[in-house]
């Protein structure tokens, strides 16, 4: 039986988050784990998943152990924690050893609610037999749908999961994810080994947002169009860094504040472009799809792809972006034929030859210079350009080639780290003060990093090299030369920042004759990979049936009531009105609506309208939030 505190819900979420009541079915979902239950979360995107885990966790003794695949968006959401005064930490790959003895030690003390893991780290037997000293309330699964084969991001290290629980004599276990289809919804259950079916879900239904797909041939001047005939801020999504800077630089061009955004960058820019962006200083953030997660903005009123997504699923996450504060938003998509061909030869691409794949694999045990045998949990900062470059590999062949060698468990491929600088002094204080004494070249150093630094004794301590260059009056090269003098000589422990992914080894490298690439993980796949183009691709083409209702069938809900605002059905709908010209009669209310005006007299500019179509289409647009209607009948744009 688990231990609770006498704290309730409800009184979690106002102390923490401010809120007064609960989304539905987030609380029904709290109150399932905090009755022992193993309990499935279907949210979309935007539906409060963290929520339904973070609250019990506050409420239960313990540790919440939660399973996440995304580095980043496990710092993203420990910084969001520590921001409310949630005791959270995670453990990712890039950290030192006695930085996560401290992590696991701080847990075992009762000082940490939340602790974030990769389920790589599972695979790990010293790991594991730490944390049975830890005090774990339940085990909380973010990003389920990646336990599935049939999910869209399989990834076999989930699979542990099960295992896993057994260690803790079957402890509850909440799986969350915003896209599963139902047959992957049945295959997380029985992955995880649930004790009975128990599955929460929300529709996935979004009335206020309008998928729109347009065939173009000059995409580019479309999106200038899109952009001037729709108002507020906006996501544009595109397949390569390239593509993203030099949209940006168009838009600009054409007076449409835009900014660009990829891994490529550093942090630093990353994160000022972001806060721009979130602020309304740029309008546009041009970006590669790992743009948007741990995001907090509800006032997006655009998402444009410019390019395919691969799937249904990863399409209708990104779209989810839009609209998050329930206002009225557009999901639009700008294809051409030759985009689909594209689409389809990456679907092949994802699979390439075994023998280069098994190429791939000993090149990189050369390139880390690791012999057979040995390199188990070992990892290293992976600069995948100049690997293929060293290699004569084509990066995405090569990537493509290491995501399968990951499917069959020989590495893990982390994303972006974007680890700050950080150091801890490893010797007594008296040994530190002696070594003042002894090096007067270094004593002025030495004490400015304890002034500026404290708490470098009992733990790892984020520093800024630049800022400690300018305190000293030196320079940021030799602040650096300095730190890693004092690491080789083993009075620190200084690790310098790094946003580069990193290979892990999960088991220890083996001669090329010994690899062997699963047809579970190749030809299977391979299959299930191909479905999932086929059913985006009917997706964009079929223009008869409302794209709403298109998406939910394919997440295994019905439903025969049409949308009325995506591209099928406005041309729909519009023809059923002969005079229904939607798009103008929304532009000539958007004209009249800028200041309140009573509703019968704005009924008097519309004569060109039947009084159906005219009384239809208002209560559309005041449905979707894009009029606002006041207590005097009077009506006000609100876009």
């Amino acid at each position: 039986m688990m231990e609770k505190s006498n704290l309730k819900p409800n009184e979690v979420l106002q102390k923490y988050w401010g809120y007064s009541s609960f989304r539905f079915p987030q609380q029904d979902i709290i109150e399932s784990i905090l009755a022992g239950k193993d309990t499935l979360a279907l949210l979309p995107t935007g539906g409060g998943k963290s929520i339904c885990f973070q609250i019990p966790a506050l409420i239960l003794e313990g540790t919440c152990l939660v399973i996440s695949p995304l580095i980043s968006l496990m710092k993203d959401q420990v910084q969001n924690l520590r921001k409310r005064n949630i005791k959270a930490s995670a453990i990712v790959s890039g950290m030192r050893e006695n930085e996560i003895e401290t992590v696991l030690e701080n847990c075992k003390a009762g000082k940490i609610k939340i602790l974030y893991v990769s389920p790589e780290r599972l695979q790990s037997e010293i790991f594991k037999e730490r944390l049975l000293h830890v005090k774990i309330s339940f085990i909380a699964v973010d990003e389920a749908h990646c336990i599935s084969q049939w999910g869209y991001d399989f990834r076999p290290p989930y699979l542990k999961i099960a295992d896993f629980r057994t260690l803790y004599h079957n402890l509850p276990v909440m799986a969350l994810t915003a896209t599963a289809t139902p047959e992957v919804v049945i295959d997380i259950q029985e992955k995880l080994q649930f004790k009975k079916p128990n599955v929460f879900s929300k529709s996935f239904s979004r009335s206020n947002l309008a998928y729109q797909v347009y065939f173009e041939e000059n995409k580019w001047k479309k999106l200038i169009d899109v952009l001037n005939e729709n108002q507020g801020s906006g996501i544009v999504y595109t397949r390569s860094r390239k593509l993203t800077e030099e949209i940006a630089k168009y838009l600009n061009k054409a007076e449409i504040a835009a900014d660009y955004y990829h891994a490529g960058l550093s942090a630093q820019d990353r994160d000022i472009k972001q806060k721009n962006w979130v602020i309304g200083t740029t309008r546009i953030i041009c970006a590669t799809n790992a743009f948007g997660m741990g995001i907090d903005k509800p006032d997006v009123r655009l998402v444009i792809h410019m390019n395919i997504p691969d799937n249904l699923e990863s399409y209708f996450q990104e779209a989810g972006r839009g609209g998050r504060d329930e206002k009225f938003a557009k999901a639009i998509t700008l294809f051409e034929n030759a985009d689909i061909s594209i689409l389809q030869d990456r679907a092949n691409q994802a699979f390439p030859p075994k023998a280069f794949i098994k190429s791939v694999y000993t090149a990189l045990g050369n390139y880390f210079q690791l012999p057979n045998g040995s390199g188990k949990e070992a990892s290293f900062e992976f600069d995948i350009e100049a690997f293929s470059k060293r290699y004569n590999f084509k990066m995405v062949e090569a990537y493509n080639a290491l995501k399968i060698l990951e499917k069959d468990e020989y590495i893990a491929l982390t994303d972006f780290l974007d680890f700050k600088s950080r150091l801890n002094i490893l010797v007594p204080y008296r040994d530190f003060y002696e070594l003042q004494l002894k090096n007067k070249k270094m004593e002025f150093f030495l004490k400015t990093l304890l002034r500026n630094y404290p708490g470098l004794f009992d733990q790892f301590v984020k520093i800024n090299e630049n800022k400690l260059a300018k305190t000293l009056g030196s320079t940021t090269k030799n602040v650096e030369e300095m730190l890693h003098y004092l690491h080789k000589t083993k009075v620190v422990d200084y690790a310098k920042a790094s946003n580069k992914p990193q290979i892990i080894y999960t088991r220890e490298r083996i001669a090329i004759e010994n690899v062997t690439i699963s047809k579970a993980n190749y030809e299977t796949r391979k299959e299930v990979h191909l479905k999932r183009v086929e059913a985006m691709v009917n997706f964009l083409t079929n223009n008869k049936v409302c794209r709403s209702r298109q998406l939910l069938a394919y997440f295994g809900e019905k439903n025969d009531e049409d949308c009325k605002v995506c591209d099928v059905c406005l041309k729909k709908y519009s023809k059923h009105h002969r005079k229904s010209d939607l798009v103008a009669f929304t532009e000539k209310i958007r004209i009249n609506t800028q200041k309140p005006i009573h509703i019968q007299e704005l009924g008097i500019n519309f004569k060109e309208f039947s009084d159906e179509f005219f009384l239809e289409n208002i209560n559309n647009l005041i449905n979707n939030g894009i009029l606002l209607y006041d207590n005097h009948q009077k009506i006000t744009w609100h876009g």
